[in-house]
């Protein structure tokens, strides 16, 4: 005699059926972010193109001073400045400025910063003091006089503006990577690698760094457009890049006495420099909220 046990007899069958299935939740993506990303890959591209964009050069007058937007003629799509030089083709000039100098100076800030925060959340003690001492005191000193301070006494050029950027980016990274460091140095497979004989480099360069990349890859969007915002507030000082290499910021220091008149001359860098930061800190939220694990854990 055979025995046979329908699925419905089964209560333990009947309960995995009955069991409702629930599909995962689908991320949608914002439609801000996206034309974030698309305004920050204009601007990019633009800026390495600018040689072979059909635009006139720079420095070279394409109409009367102070003309407002015309249409017809892609040199004077946005205008004229008081030298009746095209506008466009100083803010896709000026583009490369400020992303050279953002990008430039917050690499150099990364690196350095990580490399001190590392040392100081993995070793401890007295290195950890030391530095913790140096990035407090560099947090502490007012980071717009640093830099009108290093302006004032060199050459105001673009070196003199990398080395007072990467300044000011350096205490930042470190109190980030020491913190992330301290996170994940106490996790179980850092103190696997430790009891399996692994040195100390070892262990910063293969277990912690690429845990600690994500965390600080996802703020250095941030630190970019709070670098453009600095360079900006130098040139609009008259201590930044010196002229005829435009600026954004240099832009609307050469508009500002003209704002009645002829708004469009700081209007437009305004606008181009606000567009740029806030898809900057659109991008790095997005990035930070992916792919920071400690906002996941």
């Amino acid at each position: 005699m055979t025995m046979t046990t329908s699925v419905e007899e089964d209560p333990a069958v009947n309960a995995l059926v009955e069991q409702p299935i629930v599909p995962p939740v689908k991320k949608r993506r914002s439609v801000v972010v996206r034309v974030c990303y698309a305004w920050l890959g204009m601007i990019i591209v633009l800026a390495i193109c600018a040689n072979f964009l059909p635009i006139a050069d720079y420095a070279v007058p394409v109409g009367p001073s102070r003309m407002g937007p015309q249409w017809g003629s892609l040199d004077l799509l946005l205008g004229t400045d008081s030298f009746g030089r095209s506008i466009l083709s100083r803010c896709v000039y000026g583009a490369r400025v400020s992303l050279v100098v953002g990008g430039v100076a917050g690499i150099a800030g990364l690196l350095i910063g990580t490399a001190l925060g590392m040392v100081a959340g993995f070793f401890g003690r007295r290195s950890e003091w030391i530095i913790s001492l140096l990035a407090d005191a560099m947090l502490a000193f007012p980071p717009l006089i640093l830099l009108l301070a290093l302006a004032s006494i060199l050459t105001p050029s673009v070196t003199t503006i990398l080395i007072g950027l990467t300044l000011v980016t350096i205490p930042t990274f470190i109190r980030l990577a020491r913190a992330t460091t301290i996170s994940w140095a106490s996790r179980e497979f850092v103190r696997a690698a430790k009891n399996l004989g692994a040195g100390n480099a070892r262990t910063l360069l293969k277990e912690i760094l690429p845990n600690i990349v994500p965390s600080l890859g996802a703020f250095f969007p941030i630190v970019i457009a709070a670098l453009i915002v600095a360079e900006g507030s130098l040139s609009f000082l008259g201590l930044g890049i010196p002229p005829p290499q435009p600026s954004w910021g240099g832009m609307i220091s050469d508009g500002k006495a003209s704002i009645a008149t002829a708004p469009h001359l700081v209007f437009v860098p305004a606008v181009v420099i606000f567009l740029t930061v806030f898809s900057l800190n659109q991008i790095g939220d997005q990035l930070r909220l992916r792919f920071d694990r400690t906002m996941q854990d």
